[in-house]
């Protein structure tokens, strides 16, 4: 039996967590195209953070806003935020064949504004347009909720491979033209895309290099990083690029940081131009490091920099990291699991996190702790 109301973590506006507050909520009705999931687990996202406190300006730095691709703002309250969904279908709308009941599935987290399968302009996400995971139950298009039957992977752990991390990172990657047997540098490696990063660059044959803390090293390692520069130290970081590539240029660079250090990400990729075998390359997704940066732009057009902004990505990327997530190919990075009443300390514990922190924290509904959630949990 489907409850008319279900629980859920209601954003309420922009602000801190206290503006997330827990509470019943009707039951969403699936519509035609769409199914209904009832919700095991969904990652917690940078971009939940971020799109709750309005850090997205893109006019005034000083702006309090969300992004609105699109034209109009797509953020509106009250909303349920929660982007990388796992869960079951319970239930179908008109159209959809009644065979996928009782399927698992993650969802391919874009609002996509077209049928294009090869680009996505105008990006927007379940959970900041409509409704997410954050809550027992959700209604999605049946063709973004992919069927994962595999059962050596745990609702938790699919969670963790959501598609907000990896197809951003897979995007960040085909949108620089990632070559087998490349050198990239990976910033921010430890988190939920810098770990997507890493294991994808060893899947198309590059080579990754991973920006973390020294403590996370050996983690990194053995998920397919070539070598770990301490991000702590960025004293003469060229020289160290060159220690560990053996005098080669960086030859793209994955920056989820900006902030002071995009500059000096640069320098790795320009230092022999000689020695190159394409333009150096910068994606950048992120900048946790700081939102803006001081880049002399002779340096980018002299040493032909290129540079591409990356958001979100596109259902070709999508439809094939879910077919390497069914192939065993790529591994889940799963740091913790929280209960959905208890977001605001995974909200604190995520901001906060500390030198044990990689990969993803998950959040699982209170109804599915036992099933989903408690062997993941901090305390087990």
């Amino acid at each position: 039996m489907i409850p008319e109301t279900m629980k859920a973590m209601v954003l309420t506006g922009h602000g801190d967590v206290d503006k997330l507050v827990y509470q019943d909520t009707p039951t969403p009705k699936p519509k035609p195209g769409q199914v209904l999931v009832k919700v095991t687990a969904t990652a917690k996202n940078n971009t939940d953070r971020k799109a709750r406190e309005g850090l997205y300006p893109t006019k005034d730095k000083g702006d309090v806003t969300s992004f609105a691709m699109g034209g109009e703002p797509t953020l509106t309250f009250p909303r349920i935020q929660g982007a990388d969904i796992v869960g079951q279908v319970v239930a179908v709308g008109e159209g959809v064949d009644a065979s996928r009941m009782g399927e698992r599935g993650l969802l391919d987290f874009n609002i996509y504004a077209d049928d294009r399968r090869d680009i996505n302009l105008t990006p927007d996400y379940y959970g900041h347009g409509a409704d997410g995971g954050f809550a027992e139950y959700v209604a999605l298009p049946s063709d973004q909720f992919h069927h994962v039957p595999n059962p050596e992977l745990a609702d938790a752990e699919l969670a963790s491979m959501g598609m907000c991390s990896y197809q951003t990172a897979y995007h960040m990657m085909t949108s620089a033209r990632i070559k087998q047997g490349e050198r990239v540098l990976v910033t921010g490696a430890s988190g939920g895309v810098g770990t997507a990063l890493i294991q994808l660059c060893r899947i198309v044959g590059a080579i990754p290099y991973a920006l973390s803390q020294q403590s996370k090293a050996e983690a990194l390692k053995a998920l397919g990083a070539e070598a770990v520069l301490d991000r702590s130290d960025m004293d003469a970081f060229e020289e160290r690029v060159k220690a560990v590539t053996e005098g080669a240029p960086i030859d793209a660079v994955m920056d989820l940081a900006g902030g002071e250090m995009t500059d000096r990400f640069i320098d790795t990729m320009i230092f022999d131009m000689s020695a190159r075998g394409d333009y150096p390359r910068l994606s950048i997704a992120g900048a946790s490091a700081g939102n803006l940066s001081e880049i002399m732009w002779t340096r980018i057009y002299l040493y032909q920099v290129q540079i591409f902004g990356v958001s979100h990505g596109t259902r070709e990327e999508a439809e094939q990291l879910v077919a390497w997530i069914r192939g065993g190919q790529l591994k889940p990075v799963l740091h913790a699991a929280f209960k959905l009443s208890d977001l605001h300390e995974a909200e604190r514990y995520f901001v906060n996190r500390g030198s044990g922190y990689l990969g993803k924290i998950v959040i699982v509904p209170d109804s599915e702790w036992g099933e989903h959630g408690s062997r993941f949990g901090l305390s087990s």
